[in-house]
């Protein structure tokens, strides 16, 4: 038996087993449907020889068997993601000159694709990024230089080049200065401590500012507060502990994301600078020491990896945001 179900403007055509469902037209053809939980457009086929969620099986079956309107089950479909939740992951994948451009990423790990810039020209670069544009998502690029940042620049109205991190943000509408959360905020958002050891670990951390401040988490920044002069750091150590994750960017020997995470109940993000002189050994030295921190919330990143960093702390934070709008929705 073959059903069709309406509601909530959208069209479901059922089949008990093996199931197939597609939103469909007038014309009983897909058409398509404006995603209700992102900005951009997808149609969306699911073949009979595509496996569906068992989740949204169960719903079926609830809808078929009279134990759920059709009121619920389109309600459940939304808060699922819509349509595009049941889509295959080639479906999102938009293949360019020099590039295949996976869209499907912000829907499947809540945040865009992020550009490496390093070693792409800047006509690649300009390509990937309209084509994030196109589909209403906004763009990051990492280890950009200056020369090629200002060619790709030239092709968009909005776009915020910082030349310390060597990142460019680009969106649909104006990209400003990254701009840290109000001292005052501290005890009511959730947000992110970006911490250096150093003036010199100053380009690490701020490319995990930048990184944070596109994926839309708040952060407060620390700067030159490394062990050297421990009277600065217990001096933030209060500010420090209402963050609810800590990024700690530090070069020479690589202590102080060890000494910080003794002072905080949050998972500190450590990473390793090539910041120092001969025995740094371009920062394998303080890679290793952080790797063998004997404090448990420590966790390590690559050498140098300032977006490796930030963006790890920014999922920490970003499912804080999610869990407290369900709780207070």
């Amino acid at each position: 038996m073959t059903g069709l179900a309406t509601g909530h403007g959208f069209h479901f055509r059922v089949h008990p087993s093996p199931a197939s469902w597609y939103p469909i037209g007038a014309t009983g053809r897909p058409r398509t449907l404006p995603c209700p939980r992102f900005i951009a457009k997808a149609t969306v086929i699911m073949s009979d020889s595509t496996p569906l969620p068992a989740d949204l099986i169960r719903q079926l079956e609830q809808l078929a068997a009279g134990n759920a309107s059709v009121d619920e089950v389109t309600d459940w479909i939304r808060a699922a993601g819509g349509p595009e939740c049941l889509a295959s992951p080639a479906d999102h994948l938009r293949s360019i000159d020099g590039a295949t451009v996976d869209l499907g990423r912000r829907d499947r790990c809540g945040f865009g694709e992020v550009i490496f810039g390093e070693g792409k020209s800047a006509e690649l670069i300009t390509r990937i990024i309209q084509t994030q544009l196109d589909a209403q998502q906004h763009a990051l690029v990492t280890r950009l230089d200056n020369t090629t940042a200002a060619q790709v620049r030239r092709c968009f109205e909005h776009a915020f080049y910082n030349p310390l991190a060597h990142t460019l943000r680009v969106g649909q509408l104006e990209c400003p200065a990254a701009q840290q959360l109000d001292i005052e905020q501290v005890d009511q958002i959730p947000h992110v401590g970006v911490i250096t050891a150093g003036s010199t670990d100053q380009h690490v951390a701020e490319e995990a500012i930048e990184t944070l401040f596109w994926m839309g988490i708040p952060f407060r920044r620390f700067d030159d507060i490394g062990v050297a002069g421990p009277a600065r750091l217990m001096a933030s150590v209060p500010q420090l502990q209402k963050a609810d994750a800590l990024v700690v960017v530090a070069g020479m020997e690589g202590a102080l994301p060890s000494v910080v995470s003794g002072h905080v109940a949050v998972p500190v993000f450590a990473v390793p600078t090539s910041v120092g002189y001969g025995a740094n050994l371009g920062g394998l030295t303080p890679l290793m020491g952080m790797l063998s921190s004997c404090t448990a919330n420590v966790a390590v990143v690559n050498v140098d990896a300032g977006f490796k960093g930030g963006y790890l702390a920014g999922l920490v934070v970003s499912r804080i945001q999610h869990a407290t709008t369900q709780a207070s929705g």
